[in-house]
């Protein structure tokens, strides 16, 4: 199951769950469309995977499966790829 981390590991932008600027690679690693398209380049700096959008989790399951409240945040930010 998605953690569904609340925020872009490189600018700390807030990424509830149910935020369509939500990117995740299949770690997990998750960063906002902003950071994704202009830093990244679509690229995840951590494991070098494809970017893609994350699912949102309806409302009602949230419930049972909450989000995570794990922040993780690269100490060094993203530098801008390429």
């Amino acid at each position: 199951m998605l953690e569904l981390r609340p925020n872009c590991e490189c600018c700390d932008r807030d990424l509830p769950p149910e935020s369509d600027q939500a990117l995740i690679c299949s770690y997990e690693c998750t960063f906002c469309a902003s950071c994704a398209e202009q830093r990244l380049g679509g690229i995840c700096p951590n494991c070098g995977g494809n970017l893609v959008a994350r699912p949102i989790r309806p409302a009602a399951r949230l419930l049972k499966d909450p989000a995570s409240s794990r922040r993780v945040l690269k100490a060094t930010g993203c530098a801008k790829q390429g």
